[in-house]
């Protein structure tokens, strides 16, 4: 508990020192703005009267400004930008400058014979800027899939730090995902393929008046995940197209996590199976449920040294071998000695647990324990 709250303020004094840098930058850029537009203006305004000078001057200002109010303001809109897409942006924009730098060497000599020169240039940087779109959208759409190849050798991705989840249909629709991620132990990358998403809008759609509640959870849970700001939730892969992708749900959840090199998330115990039989790593929340359910129940006979009085009368106090708090009614009198007890009830905390019982009337000590 202590490491976890001094680590809050930490990463709040960090949040609030990158916002303070963003906000600088942000500043520059406004002020750089002002010097280009004043720049600009200065050089068109030269040889114009004082009439010209001045529309000239509040035209190349407001153009200037409003790009770059545009610029920040989607900035400011889209926080969170992924490495993934930008990287995408950039290397599709270096692609097509290259490729219509050469087609420009290439063809230029030619068009020169029969247009002029200002025409061939005009015609150079359409090309290139029609490249320079067609290499973004396309990366940018098979950005997923991407991978630099030369022949015979493939540089598969290198996976540093935690490995990321991928979730199933049915982890999703069970929804105790998305409370543990609000709980904030998860900081792994959540992975939503797309054909998941599908199949959970095909059972949200379904005339089955339980299916289509259980699907329409199932999307409640999705959207849940993505406003989490402590959680990065990605939805890749390729939709289902007919009835055989369907059939083969299970398979693709499979490849995808061996491609990523994560865990699959499931609660499906053929799915897990299967997945084991083909070395890929799992995790069952059922599992992960049950190794948090309390050490003791409702019912059930402990045994526990009674150390000390309680706060109510007659109460004694012990603790069990993990430290968990045990009260049991009328069990003062047996303070230092080890008694048997049956649970009554018990608190969950996020201090910890507490247990409430009464002594065993049949076999109030350990020694007399059948």
């Amino acid at each position: 508990m202590a490491s976890s709250t001094t680590e809050l303020p930490a990463r709040a004094n960090t949040k609030r020192d990158a916002g303070y840098l963003l906000l600088i930058i942000r500043c520059l850029f406004v002020l750089i703005l002002g010097g280009t537009a004043a720049k600009i203006a200065n050089e068109m305004t030269r040889s114009s009267d004082s009439v010209d000078r001045t529309l000239t001057l509040s035209l190349v200002i407001c153009a200037v400004f409003g790009i770059g109010l545009i610029t920040l303001a989607l900035d400011i809109l889209y926080p969170r930008k992924k490495i993934s897409t930008i990287s995408a942006v950039f290397f599709g924009l270096i692609v097509g400058s290259i490729l219509g730098y050469f087609l420009q060497l290439a063809f230029a000599p030619t068009l020169s014979i029969w247009f002029e020169q200002d025409r061939v240039t005009w015609f150079s940087l359409i090309v290139t800027t029609v490249l320079c779109y067609v290499c973004v959208s396309v990366l940018v759409q098979t950005k997923d899939d991407f991978r630099f190849v030369i022949p015979y050798i493939e540089f598969s991705p290198q996976i540093r730090g935690p490995r990321p989840l991928i979730l199933d249909t049915s982890v999703i629709i069970d929804g105790r995902i998305a409370d543990i991620a609000d709980s904030g132990l998860m900081d792994q990358l959540l992975v939503i393929p797309r054909f998941v998403l599908d199949d959970v809008q095909e059972v949200a759609d379904s005339p089955d008046k339980i299916r289509r509640k259980r699907g329409i959870r199932g999307l409640e849970i999705i959207d849940r995940l993505r406003r989490n700001e402590s959680v990065n939730v990605d939805i890749r892969g390729e939709a289902i197209e007919d009835a055989h992708d369907r059939r083969d749900l299970g398979k693709r959840l499979m490849e995808l996590a061996t491609e990523l090199g994560g865990r699959l998330v499931t609660n499906d115990v053929t799915l897990a199976k299967a997945a084991k039989i083909h070395n890929v790593a799992t995790i069952s929340l059922n599992d992960v449920s049950a190794a948090f359910k309390p050490p003791v129940l409702w019912g059930d006979r402990i045994s526990v040294l009674l150390v000390k009085e309680g706060e109510e009368p007659g109460q004694g106090v012990g603790y069990l071998d993990d430290g968990t708090m045990v009260v049991v009614e009328m069990g003062k009198r047996f303070i230092g000695h080890e008694v048997n007890a049956i649970v009554d009830s018990f608190l969950q905390t996020s201090a910890g647990r507490m247990v409430f019982g009464r002594i065993d009337s049949k076999n109030p000590s350990p020694s007399h324990a059948s």
